[in-house]
């Protein structure tokens, strides 16, 4: 067994090679000790395995510059001179001290008796009186090809994953994303369009034959699993027309859960049964017995907390009536509990009128909302949530007259992009606030006509992702880039 020992001094600059141009160096050297080489011997593949992550490690902070500690490490190479089935490999030891790439790539590839051809190839860093060096660093990003490589290989698989991030970030960018994404889109677009207007028809003989004051969809599934709903409520109308008479006048959702919602519209679960709907429809006035005594329970969270106004967040989680009342009980309670034993802070006004609390499920947050409404999950202790509002107060004042502000911007230049872009539909996700809505239709506005071309007729939903969904409905995020 030979033994060759380097040994690497200290040098005080970095090359600047690039991380493409060490893996390319170091590929006769990877190929010559990488781990699966060693099936059949595992004392050997374990060591070229860890000594190839150290190599790397080691490499790695050299390249960001950072102080590095010296180290030592060691690899078993095959022996063309030995038959390497009997077990028997060269041992390679190397000390790691320098700081300089190309002397360590150098080093370690001579040490291995493999060429340097590739390196002495590359332009050396030329010196000067003042900083000790000047450093070109030559465009070569495309000099292997990573593509099929394993990304959990230990030297090429973080090039390999950072390649494909670097990719696909750039075919996240609006305009070569659309590019690539608008045909498609308007054909899912035209291919729905007979659909769509199914469902338009069906849903205004549904609303005229119900006296519905209105019938929407809000549910998470395509516009076919739409349609589906509505020919279940189509048939549900011919064999029990007069249980459904007591739809009149109300308005009536698809949604995730069958109930009666705060606002008293009739919640059907979309994938439910139609017999499920109406044992719901025939026990409404059960259901709307909770919600006549909410404007109560309201009240009295009101009159504890110095009259603030009790809302309801315009994007909140669709809850049961039944549900929310017992949400007002429980923090309504929890604020008596607290004034049982002390009071609210001197610091407070008289009266709290001038701002809005909204009471969400136990597990939802506790935070100001962009629109300056305090968010309070029912499960909030009354300490906690007298704390909240003293320290909050006065950002809550700040979103509320900053949303008073920015609703009528955004539905401005949200009509203006319709318009400008082309573009059938403009709509935003929940998540998406006004303040976000309103820097990205700057941005289209912006860059209108670059982009109109690509948005012609585009249905364009403004989220958090790109997606063409099946309807032909483009999502595109809020915080795009060009």
């Amino acid at each position: 067994m030979r033994l060759a020992t380097i040994r690497l001094f200290h040098l005080s600059r970095n090359s600047l090679l690039t991380s493409t141009e060490v893996a390319t160096a170091l590929r006769p050297f990877y190929f010559a000790v990488h781990p699966d080489l060693f099936e059949q011997f595992p004392k050997e593949r374990t060591t070229n395995e860890n000594s190839l992550k150290q190599l790397n490690s080691f490499i790695e902070t050299v390249q960001k510059s950072r102080h590095v500690q010296p180290c030592s490490i060691q690899f078993y190479i095959r022996d063309n001179k030995i038959d390497t089935k009997k077990g028997t490999f060269k041992l390679v030891k190397l000390d790691l001290r320098e700081r300089d790439l190309r002397s360590i790539l150098l080093k370690v590839l001579k040490s291995c008796n493999l060429s340097t051809e590739f390196i002495d190839k590359l332009p050396q860093p030329a010196q000067n009186s003042s900083s000790g060096y000047t450093f070109v660093r030559p465009d070569r990003t495309n000099d292997i090809d990573l593509t099929n490589l394993d990304p959990n290989d230990v030297i090429f698989g973080p090039l390999a994953v950072k390649r494909t991030i670097r990719e696909a970030q750039e075919n996240l960018r609006l305009c070569k994303w659309l590019e690539s994404n608008n045909k498609e889109a308007l054909e899912r677009s035209n291919l729905t369009m007979p659909m769509r207007e199914d469902i338009e028809a069906l849903s205004k003989t549904l609303s005229a034959e119900l006296k519905l004051s209105d019938l929407r969809w809000d549910c998470g599934w395509n516009i076919q699993h739409f349609k589906g709903c509505l020919q279940s409520l189509n048939a549900l109308t011919v064999e029990h027309f007069d249980d459904l008479q007591c739809l009149k006048g109300r308005i009536l959702v698809f949604a995730p859960f069958t109930g009666v919602s705060l606002d008293g519209h009739i919640m059907l679960n979309s994938g439910e049964v139609r017999h499920n709907w109406l044992d719901l429809i025939k026990n409404i006035k059960k259901y709307d017995e909770h919600l006549e005594r909410i404007p109560a329970f309201e009240k009295a969270v009101s009159q504890v907390l110095r009259d603030i106004k009790v809302m309801r967040r315009k994007f909140m989680p669709k809850i049961l009536a039944g549900e929310y009342e017992r949400h007002l009980q429980q923090i309504t309670t929890s604020l008596s509990d607290f004034l049982t034993y002390k009071k609210f802070p001197k610091t407070w006004p008289k009266s709290l009128k001038r701002f809005e609390i909204v009471v969400e499920t136990e597990a939802g947050p506790l935070m100001v909302s962009p629109t300056g409404q305090f968010i309070v999950p029912a499960s909030c202790p009354g300490f906690l949530l007298v704390s909240f509002i003293t320290d909050n107060m006065e950002l809550a004042l700040e979103n509320m007259s900053r949303y008073e502000t920015d609703k009528h911007i955004e539905r401005s230049l949200q009509e203006k992009c319709k318009i400008n872009l082309q573009l059938l539909s403009l709509r935003k996700d929940d998540n998406v606030t006004p303040e976000m809505m309103i820097a990205c239709c700057e941005n289209l506005l912006v860059h209108q006509r670059r982009l109109s071309e690509l948005t012609n007729g585009l249905r364009l939903s403004i989220s958090t992702y790109y997606s063409v969904l099946s309807d032909g409905v483009v999502c595109v995020p809020w915080n795009w880039k060009l």
